[in-house]
């Protein structure tokens, strides 16, 4: 229920609109608004910066806890000491108030009963007499009795009203006892309970109270006070909760030895498997005793020196092997140059042969030119191998590298009458790298698009944005399976070892291809699907050793990403040209269609910059 408004209130109210700050406090005409604003403003920051405390103190303890065995150890183990000596404490003192109100309400029924048999005898040889002096005598006489069990207090009470009571202490009996001892039809039945006296500073005490009827007239009750037996208590718990106290530190300080024991190797341990891992080969423990921490440093040192051993080894073998196939391409240059010699004579002169000889004359000429190749991959690939690398960095437009790679294949496509798409930006994507490896990655990737591109066209995109450029080469042909992305970079690996290399490749094209995108900090990635094509990303950074944060070209083409359904380019079972290639005419006619995508990194593509999809058409042409 809410309180109503003040009829004066409801009234202003009515007549007009009043204003109410932001902050919920009403304003004053005296410019007092103000100062209530101010402290309002001033608890609001205290608040978001105790706000802020509390939450960075949260996250540092979350923080150590889950970084620190050390702390989870220690912790837990005062929590659970907490919680057993809570346990035990609590059953402890039950015990000890149980067997003191035992001990009280025995020896408080034996003088209550004593007390009972007395004021009997007394009633039975004193019937003539004043009976209510006798009974003032005997509470009297009942008070003073007071023996082992401390000072109480005697009631003698009416069972009817016309009669007068006697008390000699403190307290009073509880109404519960009263109508228990009156409904009982024993005479000497004796009932007990608990009280609190009243004292006369204002406090209480907690009481025990028994009581019986003494004759069919009165009641005889006993108020035993527990003051001593409180104390006892109150005693008792406090050395429990010292002890307890002591005995968690205690524990948590034992705790906190022991787990540095264990800790503390297992912590160099780590520090000196971080530092193998970091290449430190020469890291070993100390030993220290004979123990399980002990046979664990050893083990340690052992695994460190057979694997420092079998590195060694490896890198023997790994030079070895980059020497030897190094020196076997110099030497066979030197025959291989004698046969390419004698094999131009013969090709030159091939058509004075007969045509069986002019055939093998021909095939001597081509398998010539690819051991050449060969030769010349596997120099490069040595050089890679042995970090001998460099690149020829220079200014230069990748449109240009496009072209240059696309007119050397432009024979290999029209053999197979395959057309290469093109989609260039009409404006200039300058950057820094070496154009004879950028040319090399390029004519590589077109020509193996052309090679797994099954009669279809092949789309060679391009573009840059403020930090990179990229070219993303994209064929309909037979695609690649899940994991091949990866693995299409491997020497000598084939999607589909029954087939044959129609164009002479070497199977070390795309190795050197990802070596020379690496060695400029660019990506080399690839992307396929089985039966919908397959695209290859080169994106590279503008500037000659900056980071790359991600590709102006999507990885994923968009028609895939988007779940369109689509018509390969060239696709000779269809009447029609395909939707994809209706574009790229439409775009050729109207002076080129903007293409840009949301960029993609290795794992997560940066989102477009500004300098993406700036206005201007982009060159697009069939080869």
């Amino acid at each position: 229920m809410t309180a109503s408004e003040p009829e004066e209130g409801r009234g202003n109210d009515s007549a007009g609109d009043r204003s109410v700050p932001a902050s919920g406090l009403p304003a004053t005409g005296d410019g007092s608004g103000g100062s209530w604003r101010d402290n309002n403003t001033g608890l609001t920051r205290a608040y978001l910066l105790a706000q802020r405390a509390a939450r960075a103190l949260v996250r540092g303890v979350h923080t150590n806890w889950r970084r620190s065995l050390h702390l989870r150890v220690i912790s837990t183990t005062l929590v659970l000491s907490l919680l057993v000596m809570a346990g035990l404490g609590y059953v402890l003192i039950s015990e000890v108030r149980g067997g003191l109100l035992d001990a009280k309400i025995n020896a408080a029924v034996n003088d209550h009963r004593a007390g009972l048999n007395y004021a009997l005898v007394e009633l039975q040889e004193n019937e003539i007499g004043d009976r209510n002096r006798l009974l003032n005598n005997i509470a009297s006489e009942l008070t003073s009795r007071s023996g082992d069990t401390g000072l109480y207090s005697v009631f003698i009470l009416p069972s009817v009203s016309d009669e007068l009571g006697w008390a000699t202490g403190e307290g009073s009996v509880p109404p519960r006892l009263i109508e228990q001892v009156r409904q009982s039809e024993v005479f000497d039945q004796q009932y007990h309970t608990y009280t609190r006296i009243d004292m006369e500073d204002g406090s209480t005490e907690p009481a025990l109270v028994v009581g019986a009827q003494l004759t069919h007239a009165y009641e005889l009750y006993y108020i035993f006070p527990l003051q001593h037996e409180q104390e006892i208590l109150d005693l008792v718990q406090g050395t429990v909760a010292l002890v307890a106290v002591l005995l968690v530190i205690l524990l948590g300080l034992i705790a906190f030895m022991i787990t540095r024991l264990v800790v503390t190797p297992v912590r160099s341990a780590a520090q000196s498997a971080e530092r193998l891992a970091a290449g430190d080969l020469t890291e070993r423990m100390t030993v220290q005793g004979e123990d399980d921490l002990a046979r664990l440093a050893m083990s340690f040192n052992d695994m460190a020196g057979n694997l420092q051993e079998k590195i060694q080894e490896l890198e023997e073998l790994s030079k070895l092997q980059r020497q030897f196939v190094s020196d076997v391409s110099h030497e066979l240059r030197t025959p291989l140059t004698t046969i390419r010699m004698a094999g131009d004579l013969l090709f030159d002169d091939r058509e004075e042969l007969d045509p069986s000889q002019r055939r093998s004359v021909e095939l001597l000429q081509s398998q010539v030119e690819r051991f050449e190749e060969l030769l010349a991959d596997l120099l490069e690939i040595s050089r890679h191998d042995a970090g001998a690398a460099t690149l020829g960095i220079e200014s230069a437009d990748i449109r240009d590298s496009v072209m240059k790679a696309v007119g050397d294949a432009e024979q290999i496509a029209e053999r197979r009458g395959i057309k290469v798409v093109l989609r260039l930006p009409a404006e200039p994507c300058v950057a820094e790298f070496d154009t004879r490896r950028i040319n090399r990655i390029l004519r590589n990737l077109v020509v193996n698009a052309i090679e797994h591109s099954e009669g279809r066209d092949v789309v060679v995109a391009a573009a840059g944005d403020r930090d990179a450029i990229a070219v993303a080469v994209r064929d309909y042909g037979v695609g690649l399976k899940e994991g091949e992305e990866h693995l299409c970079f491997d020497r000598f690996w084939r999607a589909d070892y029954s087939r044959v290399r129609t164009t002479g490749g070497t199977g070390l094209g795309l190795s050197i291809a990802k070596e020379d995108a690496t060695l400029h900090g660019g990506w080399l990635q690839a992307w396929g699907l089985p039966g919908q094509g397959s695209q290859f990303r080169l994106s590279l950074p503008r500037r000659s050793g900056a980071e790359l944060r991600g590709s102006p070209l999507p990885l994923v083409p968009p028609e895939i990403a988007l779940g369109r359904n689509f018509t390969a380019f060239g696709d000779k079972d269809s009447g029609t040209p395909g939707a994809a290639a209706a574009a790229a005419t439409a775009g050729a006619k109207g002076g080129g269609a903007k293409d840009t995508g949301s960029g993609s990194g290795p794992a997560a593509d940066k989102p477009g910059s500004p300098d993406r999809g700036r206005p201007g058409a982009d060159e697009e042409e069939a080869l």
